[in-house]
């Protein structure tokens, strides 16, 4: 059986107006970007996209209108991720509606569930749909990991075909990708591993750079699933620079200004989040001169 999910997937963000409103003049040119840079699939609703900071209302409009925008013109995964069950399967039913190609689900945060919570919590989501479901394994941002014995588990069920592996944890990393079925894909959730993971036979990545070079990651991945390591080793250190500034402070701050120097969006987030320091800003903004040799803007 064909893997759903391979390549390269978009983290997009959400941009705001001056007055915190949904800007959808520059989410439609930022949609146009990745598509226009060869992107395998388009994130929506994730931490990227600030969704705990959106409204269930600006949640459910944004999966209709980025599933409508796209066109199936790649794939569309709507994060319906929360740390309340019945929340996350309302938001499943939601994105199901909206026509998204697949879900991603976070590891509830917060409230810190057992393995057995954890299995429980994402077999009840995916009982109530037939849109195939990333689970999101991130302990760095939820405070729990899930542990590989957990996935197998759940990789067992129809629905469950894929996991975004965030973990920190190299060798669970590895773990993952050798014990899991074969039609099931691993997607890494760190730009920084996306060349020793795909050695490791990965099969793509959920990416935050991509929103601004969308082009140059999703070249870098599509050439490491075709085996030519040598290419992909220099494509890879070309984008390092760019994944160093990316996360000089907490995601999605920095790309949000990165994007907003490119001319997609202006840069306005939501609290808690807040515009970056200045000294990240000079950072910042050198390493955009760089994205601009390697990377037109449209």
């Amino acid at each position: 059986m064909k893997k759903v999910f391979q390549g390269t997937y978009t983290a997009v963000i959400t941009p705001f107006t001056n007055d915190n409103r949904t800007d959808w003049p520059a989410f439609e040119r930022i949609i146009e970007q990745q598509i226009a840079g060869g992107v395998e699939g388009i994130v929506f609703m994730g931490t990227t996209g600030e969704s705990p900071t959106l409204s269930e209302a600006e949640h459910a409009e944004i999966l209709t209108r980025s599933a409508k925008i796209v066109n199936k013109r790649c794939q569309v995964i709507h994060g319906i991720g929360s740390n309340n069950t019945n929340t996350a399967i309302t938001l499943a039913k939601e994105a199901a509606h909206a026509g998204a190609d697949g879900l991603l689900a976070v590891v509830p945060y917060y409230n810190k569930p057992t393995q057995e919570g954890l299995l429980r919590h994402f077999t009840a989501i995916a009982n109530t749909t037939d849109v195939p479901i990333i689970i999101y394994n991130i302990k760095g941002r939820t405070g729990i990991n899930m542990e590989t014995s957990t996935l197998l588990k759940l990789a067992e069920h129809k629905n469950i075909v894929a996991v975004k592996e965030a973990s920190g944890d190299v060798s669970q990393m590895i773990d993952v990708i050798n014990k899991t079925p074969g039609d099931f894909s691993v997607l890494v959730g760190d730009d920084g591993l996306i060349l020793p993971f795909m050695a490791c036979g990965g099969d793509g990545v959920i990416s935050v750079i991509s929103n601004c070079a969308p082009r140059a990651t999703s070249d870098l991945v599509r050439i490491c699933l075709r085996g030519d390591y040598q290419t992909a080793q220099r494509l890879f250190y070309r984008l390092l620079d760019i994944m160093k500034v990316a996360f000089i402070e907490s995601n999605p701050i920095p790309i949000k200004e990165i994007m907003s120097m490119l001319g997609y969006c202006s840069p306005n987030f939501r609290l808690p989040l807040c515009r970056a320091s200045e000294g990240s800003m000079k950072k910042i903004a050198e390493i955009v001169e760089y994205i601009k040799s390697i990377e037109k803007p449209i």
